[in-house]
């Protein structure tokens, strides 16, 4: 039994290293490197500058262990080929960004300021004061650091003041009536 994924290799950018050892894919680029390991159900083989999977054994789920493992790596050469970024909108009067160094100083209106320290691979920058523009290679990372800046002060549904990304939609709801 064959999958599309099977079919639909991946396509390796240039300037991207792959190395394949018998449990972990490593890539390499210009935005820094990345590892996964390798399912053991899961066959992968460089073809070229493509990346082919296959599953190992007709083992029930492992169609779908290719699958994941082939989006993890599609992710990953992105990754380190372009890299992902992430922005989030400060909205409310007084909150305020800057970033020293690798710490990410919040004024959220608590009556401490908020030092959060970035983790490794990911970098932010503030343009503006009510602006974080997180920037990194592993998506999963950068998603990860994205939801914890936005959960010290996510949203209120009053007047939708707090930490947002960008592009996000804040149902509203109505206040109280006279």
């Amino acid at each position: 039994m064959t999958s599309r994924v099977e079919r639909n290799p991946l396509a390796i950018p240039a300037g991207v290293e792959v190395t394949i050892s018998d449990k972990l894919i490593k890539v390499k680029g210009k935005n820094g490197s990345l590892q996964q390991a390798i399912h053991a159900v899961v066959k992968v083989s460089k073809d070229g500058s493509n990346l082919k999977f296959a599953p190992g054994n007709d083992e029930l789920g492992s169609i779908a262990q290719v699958g994941t493992l082939r989006a993890l790596v599609q992710g990953m050469l992105k990754g380190v080929s372009e890299g992902y970024q992430k922005k989030l909108l400060l909205e409310g009067v007084g909150y305020r960004a800057q970033v020293q160094g690798k710490v990410l100083k919040l004024a959220l209106g608590f009556s401490h300021p908020i030092d959060y320290t970035l983790p490794e691979g990911v970098t932010a920058e503030t343009p503006s004061q009510t602006e974080i523009i997180l920037k990194g290679a592993n998506k999963q990372v950068l998603g990860q650091v994205a939801a914890v800046v936005r959960g010290f002060r996510p949203p209120e549904p009053y007047k939708g003041k707090g930490v947002r990304y960008d592009g996000e939609v804040i149902a509203l709801k109505e206040g109280k009536k006279k």
